[in-house]
């Protein structure tokens, strides 16, 4: 063989291996090498099946990935009950709150990039958000409200960590939810050929319900965030995200709005009725309501930062793996360690957050020791969720990274997450 036909084969080679690795970028694992107890582990799938085979809950997908491998990866129950369909592992869900985590590493890269600063007021960018106002009473008969000037302004920070004074129309505080829903502010799901630009604007000149950075309050903040990605960056947050990390990542199943090819792999959401069987979600309430059951359509508007992606449990697995591996995945840097790094602690200081002894990071919920006390996680562990019912958690220290989903889990969801926990955690011998 010729010295010029040798280098042709190693370069073909190299090619076919540099192909496939790309395509291997959560490689299946050999979960006993990773530190599992096999049968333990196989175990997990008689846990889930118990709350699918009486529809419980309808579907849920699972991965749990050790060292960058996929140990556990199964799909119990259905995507459609009424017509009998079995969930795949491949199957798409609405992964609403989630869609948050991946809009702080959007805005993470314009910082790494000069672009912004996380102490920027938001009114450099969006010039209405200019000197808000907070409220000092509110009238829940008519929805009046007075006012008082805010001590300062809101900050991208602020933004990140729900600390802004921002809250949510539908499962907000009294007031944001009266106030938000009489100005037209939309939930997140969304089904009308609107902007998120012009709801923005129009959120910009309402109160705020808490003076800025001195509480917790869950809302639409990262809708404002997305707003400003697309104004920096002079692209859609559609097109941000698929440019900069889904198309980097891997990442060939996550949309705002699913393309028709692809549809057919969406579950059905799924809704309890009164007499405590679980159906079909067929809401359709194109006002911007929570429980909005929205349709897939390539063309559609509203690119909500908080709420709006649609997702694979593998898709969101690569983006768990590359914050877990310090923003790099398969050879494709998204966010320097560094700055990864932000995401991941305590970003509020002292305040506190209602639901829980956690702290909050940048969209991740960060695990205390207070926290990791009443649970097997570790201290660190970030954690997160949407509310179709699903979670997630990427965890340093057993360098472990989890994906939980269902579309509509209801009051089993949360019986059935702390024993999978339990159980994954459970199947560790390390």
């Amino acid at each position: 063989m010729n010295s010029k036909l040798k280098t042709t084969i190693v370069i073909l080679l190299s090619v076919l291996f540099a192909q496939t690795a790309s395509a291997q970028i959560l490689k299946p694992g050999n979960p006993a090498l990773d530190g599992f107890s096999p049968a333990r582990l196989h175990s997990i799938d008689s846990l889930l099946n118990s709350f699918t085979k009486d529809h419980k809950i309808a579907g849920i997908c699972a991965i749990a990935a050790r060292h960058g491998h996929i140990d556990y990866w199964s799909a119990s129950g259905y995507s459609d009950i009424q017509h009998n369909k079995l969930l795949q592992k491949t199957d798409m869900f609405r992964i609403a709150s989630q869609t948050k985590a991946i809009t702080c590493v959007a805005i993470l890269i314009l910082y790494q990039e000069g672009k912004l600063l996380l102490d920027d007021p938001i009114s450099k960018y969006i010039p209405e958000f200019k000197n808000p106002t907070v409220i000092k009473t509110f009238n829940a008969k008519d929805s009046t409200y007075t006012t008082e000037p805010a001590k300062r302004e809101v900050t991208i920070h602020d933004l990140l960590t729900h600390t802004s004074g921002i809250s949510y129309r539908e499962i907000g505080t009294d007031a944001a939810k009266a106030i938000y829903k009489k100005a037209g502010i939309p939930a997140g799901f969304e089904t009308r050929h609107i902007k998120l630009a012009d709801k923005m604007r129009i959120l910009a000149k309402l109160p705020l319900v808490q003076q800025p950075g001195t509480g917790y309050t869950y809302g639409l903040n990262m809708d404002v965030l997305g707003d400003i990605i697309e104004i920096v960056s002079h692209q859609t947050l559609n097109d941000f995200f698929h440019d900069r990390i889904f198309r980097p990542l891997g990442m060939n199943d996550t949309y705002f709005y699913v393309p028709a090819d692809k549809q057919s792999r969406v579950s059905k959401v799924f809704t309890t009725n009164s007499k405590g069987e679980t159906i079909e979600n067929t809401a359709n309430d194109t006002t911007g309501a929570i429980n909005v059951y929205y349709p897939f359509t390539k063309n559609g508007t509203y690119f909500s930062g908080g709420a709006g992606l649609t997702s694979t449990a593998y898709d969101y697995a690569l983006f768990l793996q590359m914050v877990q591996n310090g923003g790099v995945l398969n050879g494709k840097r998204i966010l320097s360690p560094n700055i990864m790094h932000l995401m991941r602690v305590n970003q509020i200081g002292d305040l506190g957050m209602w639901y829980t002894s956690n702290k909050i990071g940048f969209s991740f919920e960060v695990v205390t020791e207070k926290g990791a006390a009443d649970a097997p996680w570790h201290v660190g562990t970030s954690i997160g969720g949407g509310f179709w019912g699903s979670s997630y958690w990427a965890d340093p220290k057993s360098d472990l990274v989890v994906v939980i989903w269902t579309q509509g889990g209801g009051s089993a969801y949360g019986e059935m997450f702390n024993k999978f926990r339990a159980m994954l955690y459970g199947a560790l011998n390390e």
